[in-house]
């Protein structure tokens, strides 16, 4: 019954599909476990939000803002998924979001995320791991965010979907520009971070290790150029992606899309 209280409340926000994981299913293989950051979590409610046709667009501008867009939409319905936990059922509740904030102070957890919202949505049945290590759902294909809620609420676990919605065509293995996918069942996160995040964490050490050792002109040239003007903005916005290539590629996503 809160079950389907919940899933209803998430649709009505807009949430294109909910899934429901106990703590006690969920397996993430470097995330801490889930008791660790909120003592007496039960389960996990996943919230699942389709990506937009955007991600197809050659203008990484164009695709970054539908990314941007649809992570903002994630945190409100996350945000009001909580409230309505505490308010109407009763139980403490965290929410998680897509992406950052992150835990820099262990530089060996880097791009480890406190909870692996893949992970989760996986044990809560909205998908299955696919060739590039991201989750395909049965009806929006690679194209999904996830975000979701930390409650004490004891829900059962969703099934998983009755067989892997990924094909395994290959298609997104071989869209990506840089080789980060061809080993199975592993990411090369520094052959792809350098590709889709060009404006991230390790081209702004390059550029300001640069601009320690440079003369005063080369300085005053370097902060008006395309580089530095591309690196503010990032820092401005957030995490910037700039390669979509994955996602746009998975036939699953896009067929739904289209329909």
């Amino acid at each position: 019954m809160m079950k389907e209280e919940l899933r209803s409340f998430a649709l009505g926000l807009g949430v294109d599909d909910v899934g429901f994981a106990a703590v006690g299913d969920y397996r993430s293989p470097a995330s801490p476990p889930i008791e660790a950051l909120f003592p007496g979590a039960r389960s996990i409610v996943v919230l699942a939000f389709r990506e937009l046709s955007s991600c197809e667009s050659p203008s990484p501008q164009l695709a970054m803002s539908g990314r941007l867009a649809l992570m903002e939409v994630s945190l409100a319905s996350s945000y009001r998924v909580a409230r309505f936990v505490e308010g109407q059922l009763g139980s403490p509740a965290m929410t998680v979001p897509v992406s950052y904030p992150t835990d820099f102070s262990d530089l060996k957890k880097a791009g480890i995320a406190e909870v692996s919202l893949r992970h989760a949505a996986v044990a809560a049945g909205l998908g299955a791991f696919g060739l590039h290590n991201l989750v395909v759902h049965p009806r929006f294909g690679t194209r999904v965010l996830f975000s979701a809620v930390l409650t004490g609420l004891p829900l059962a676990s969703d099934p998983p979907p009755a067989s892997s919605p990924c094909t395994e065509c290959g298609l997104c293995v071989e869209a990506c520009p840089t080789g980060a996918l061809s080993a199975p069942g592993k990411t090369d996160l520094l052959k792809c971070l350098g590709n889709s995040q060009p404006y991230g964490m390790r081209a702004s050490i390059g550029f300001w290790s640069r601009f320690g050792e440079a003369s005063a002109a080369d300085r005053k040239a370097m902060l008006r150029s395309p580089e530095y003007l591309s690196l503010y903005q990032a820092a401005s916005i957030g995490g910037q992606y700039f390669c979509f290539r994955c996602l746009a590629a998975c036939p699953v996503g896009r067929s739904s899309s289209a329909a």
